[in-house]
């Protein structure tokens, strides 16, 4: 898959998302990068997630989910997933990260 066709599937993605997380991605920005050195990592929350937040968190630099391209295509041709799936998928799992959910309370949710 080509990067741009890659790039839109994560537009719509995003585009996807309900309009309460929407509202509350501020200061967050979503970037493709080829891989990652673990391969399992599909994706990667770096930032204060919103629970953290507090008055010094203003001017801050934005919150970054990086979706790694070969890792989720990967993935799905191992599994025999959907990519444009995946990609929903990963991106909801790194926007809990960012809402403060931890992996293991995911886990716990029965949401991963």
């Amino acid at each position: 898959m080509t990067r741009k066709e890659f790039e839109k599937l994560v537009r719509n993605a995003l585009k996807a998302l309900p309009k309460r997380f929407k509202e509350k991605l501020r200061n967050v920005d979503v970037v493709i990068e080829d891989g990652a050195k673990e391969r399992a990592l599909m994706g990667l929350y770096e930032g204060v997630p919103l629970k953290d937040r507090t008055q010094e968190y203003s001017l801050a630099m934005p919150d970054k989910i990086t979706l790694f391209k070969r890792n989720i295509e990967t993935e799905c041709g191992v599994r025999g997933l959907d990519v444009q799936t995946e990609i929903g998928h990963v991106i909801q799992h790194e926007i809990a990260h960012h809402f403060g959910i931890s992996d293991e309370r995911l886990e716990d949710m029965g949401v991963y």
